[in-house]
């Protein structure tokens, strides 16, 4: 970024000492679009150097003080004027004085804290960004990098399956089994679904996975769905006691993990939303959330014990418990 003022002009360049070694990350703007930028962990360093070209070699700059900062700040599209920081660290670079030839000032922010993961969202964004400022009297040089954070975890010693019997009294009675409630990134949703009673004519069935973000606390919360991906399990009348495997790729979308609360500010949560379409085009549908969340390189070897179980159980065929009564899966009405 270049200053234009009375006399001396400088461009600032943030360099990281990793830059050629270090993974990049492809990650959404605010406008929709995908840029890549240097990736980062939690706990992780952040080194580099601040370098400073003089436009004008016979002319000097007069500065008051030169810093750089590592700052994560959330920020709510309605109210832009005020950054929430969760991190903010400094450090100085240089006192006040004059710089009268282009040079380079070294940076270490040693084991930084990153909690969150790096989210761009319809109402809110939450990043982490080098800032390099040089005070001057009447404009500061300010130069910005950002970066982005992935947070990591492992396999969730508790990874129950989902399964729950929905349906419109003596009209509709399905039950629906997912193999788990938590699913990495990268991961397959499988399951099944049994059709136990039909006396109305479906004639679609799919899955939507919808993303629901939630800003703002008290009388200012806004809830945002955003359909991310549309699976079509049947296109036809199902009989009864017919049963439909699903088999459902996450890796293919733009999914980020589940985050709740994050600093009291939003959250993000997943939903399967099961969806069945009559002929007479009135829709039925019920939604279970699930839980996201991005996979580390190192990875345990064995699987927990009860998702090991739920993965052999969805290989052979899964006997039916005893029907239970069942829960409306909407307020439409049936007719014979």
């Amino acid at each position: 970024m270049s200053f234009f003022g009375f006399g001396q002009s400088v461009e600032v360049e943030i360099v990281l000492n990793d830059a050629e070694s270090r993974k990049r990350a492809e990650h959404k703007t605010e406008d929709g679009k995908k840029e890549k930028y240097f990736l980062f962990y939690d706990g992780e360093t952040v080194s580099g150097k601040v370098s400073l070209a003089l436009k004008h070699p016979n002319k000097r700059l007069e500065h008051q003080g030169i810093k750089i900062e590592f700052i994560g700040q959330i920020e709510l599209y309605y109210d832009r004027g005020n950054h929430h920081e969760f991190v903010s660290l400094v450090k100085d670079l240089a006192r006040p004085g004059e710089i009268t030839q282009s040079q380079a000032f070294d940076f270490e922010f040693t084991h930084v804290e990153k909690p969150y993961e790096s989210y761009t969202g319809q109402n809110v964004k939450l990043r982490y960004f080098l800032r390099a400022t040089i005070s001057r009297r009447l404009n500061d040089v300010v130069k910005e990098m950002d970066i982005v954070v992935h947070t990591l975890s492992t396999y969730p010693e508790l990874n129950s399956s989902i399964k729950m019997e929905v349906g419109i009294e003596d009209c509709l009675h399905i039950e629906f089994e997912y193999n788990k409630s938590k699913y990495h990134l990268k991961d397959v949703i499988v399951g099944k679904i049994y059709f136990l009673l039909v006396r109305i004519k479906i004639k679609h069935m799919e899955i939507d996975i919808i993303k629901r973000e939630t800003t703002g606390t008290g009388p200012n919360v806004y809830h945002e769905n955003d359909t991310i991906a549309k699976y079509e399990i049947m296109d036809g009348a199902p009989v009864r006691g017919e049963s439909i495997p699903i088999r459902l790729f996450l890796a293919g979308y733009e999914l980020t993990p589940t985050m709740r609360d994050i600093n009291k500010k939003f959250s993000v949560r997943y939903y399967l939303n099961l969806v069945l379409i009559d002929e007479e085009e009135r829709r039925y549908f019920k939604q279970q959330e699930v839980v996201l969340w991005r996979k580390g390189d190192i990875v345990r070897k064995s699987m927990s014990h009860q998702a090991a179980i739920a993965s052999q159980r969805f290989e052979g065929t899964t006997s039916l418990g005893e029907v239970r009564t069942p829960s409306q899966l909407s307020d439409n009405n049936c007719r014979q």
